[in-house]
């Protein structure tokens, strides 16, 4: 959620040479048909009955980001994101036996770093960007290092259906081109970067690369650049090397209108309605969701990317805009007419109510704030919503 050297021959070499239990094979087939689920980015590790929710609701998988948790450390699992010494043992026990909880629900998991070597998370960086990793290629290899050593960790585990390698990264952002820039201005604005640290589909071809060298079997998912911008992927010449990899896009847009800030205008961008978008302003309905939607869509294809290796890993809007249900409803349509997989933001996040749909769109009760305080679970009792609605029943399908 934003609120903020190329190896295809060791890929090629080492996908041939390694080795992996019998059932590893057979884990990209669970993306083979559409896969609907939910974003879990607690402050706690979720318990089971967390999980059975999501799946009592028909979700099959969950996007899981561990940051919120408390590290051993500095950092959650990378132990300092200034220097990376190995994962903490302790952080990856919590790690596992989440996974085993959620595996027991029935839902798989995609693991989702929000923080890696020389890119620390921003709200775990006092609110500020942390572009270190796309200024220089020796944060590439301690990022590659901490993959390498998760993938080894984790490879076996029944429950895990993907490596989403970083959340929403930001390679473009401070560094010459403008978000949502056209697509001639994207790609030469690529064409100049290529081959440095900047350069985002050489970063995945080198992590993707160390994972392979312990893990051949598990998909990886990819975010787009400028946070997972649907556009984002305008920019890449080609698909990675790697053939099971899922391509991942997030969906707020337009952003200053379905997120938080706009709750405190005087008067609150509208949808459908004309919202700030780029360097312009834009009329955003139906028509242009599915219209911005279908650019990652036309990039795939026009790659010889099958469309379910395309994901929407994020979407989501306010619960309290007056235009969150439309929108919500709009985005699903054009999601599920492609046969994308999705994941909604957020399911029942303890940290932040904004996108927590089973709330409703009231204020959400003071014992929540207070938990947060304490540290201690949240004891808010959920249920189904007319907010939530667009997306249960999809899940229910």
């Amino acid at each position: 959620m934003r609120l903020i050297a190329s190896s295809f021959l060791a890929l090629a070499l080492t996908g041939a040479i390694v080795t992996g239990p019998a059932h590893a094979a057979d884990l990209i087939d669970f993306w083979d048909k559409p896969q609907h689920g939910g974003n879990s980015f607690n402050r706690l590790p979720p318990d089971e009955a967390y999980f059975k929710a999501l799946s009592s609701y028909g979700a099959t998988w969950v996007r899981l980001s561990y940051d919120k948790w408390k590290p051993a450390k500095r950092d959650y699992l990378i132990g300092d994101a200034d220097k990376y010494e190995g994962i903490p043992a302790a952080d990856l026990k919590t790690l596992k036996e989440t996974l085993d909880r959620s595996d027991k629900a029935g839902l798989k998991v995609v693991i989702t770093p929000l923080s890696l070597p020389g890119m620390r998370w921003s709200q775990n960086n006092g609110n500020k960007f942390d572009g270190r990793i796309w200024q220089d290629k020796a944060w590439w290899a301690e990022a590659a290092s901490f993959w390498r050593d998760l993938a080894r960790e984790l490879k076996d585990h029944p429950g895990v259906a993907a490596y989403n390698i970083i959340n929403e990264p930001a390679p473009e952002k401070q560094n010459g081109l403008a978000e949502h820039a056209d697509e001639k201005a994207m790609q030469d604005w690529y064409a100049s970067k290529k081959g440095s640290a900047s350069d985002l589909v050489a970063f995945y071809e080198t992590v993707i690369a160390a994972i392979r060298e312990v893990d051949p079997a598990t998909p990886i998912m990819a975010d787009a650049g400028w946070y997972a911008a649907a556009d984002a992927f305008n920019y890449w010449p080609s698909g990675l090397s790697d053939q099971k990899v899922l391509y991942s896009f997030h969906m707020y847009e337009p952003y200053a209108a379905t997120s938080a800030p706009n709750m405190k205008r005087e008067k609150p961008y509208a949808y459908p309605g004309k919202v700030p978008f780029g360097e312009g302003e834009q009329n955003w309905d139906k028509t242009r969701v599915a219209s911005y939607l279908d650019q990652p869509v036309q990039w795939a294809k026009d790659k010889g990317i099958a469309p379910n290796r395309v994901v929407a890993g994020e979407f989501g809007c306010m619960r309290r805009w007056t235009g969150c249900k439309a929108y919500l409803e709009d985005v699903l349509t054009t999601l599920d007419k492609d046969s994308l997989h999705w994941a909604f933001y957020s399911f029942r996040e303890d940290s932040w109510d904004g996108m927590d749909y089973e709330l409703g769109s009231k204020k959400v009760h003071w014992k929540y704030w207070d938990a947060i305080d304490a540290g201690t679970p949240d004891p808010v009792k959920r249920s189904a919503t007319p907010e939530f609605e667009p997306i249960a029943k999809r899940l229910a399908r």
